[in-house]
């Protein structure tokens, strides 16, 4: 049985930061086996973003394995997101 999916902490901060640029944002925390944090949507480009703590931030095993397979962003705060989308 899956566990309740765990939210870092900067996640609101990187959320509001990107929907404040126009950017769509859905979270896919719940989803689970390595899935990303966020699908974000600019222009019509979808970027998937993880989410991690600047101090304790490491891939699960599922995590890196996704990795593997897709392309995914992580990040670590506001600025990076927005890099990682392509708003700056």
């Amino acid at each position: 049985m899956r566990r309740a999916a765990k939210v870092d902490a900067n996640q609101a901060r990187i959320v509001a930061a990107l929907r404040q640029t126009g950017v769509e944002v859905m979270s896919l925390a719940a989803v689970g086996n390595g899935c990303p944090d966020l699908i974000c949507c600019r222009g019509g480009n979808l970027t998937m973003l993880e989410i991690k703590n600047e101090k304790r931030g490491r891939l699960t095993p599922h995590q890196k394995s996704f990795h593997q397979r897709w392309p995914v962003a992580v990040v670590t705060n506001e600025l990076e997101a927005l890099r990682a989308v392509g708003v700056i």
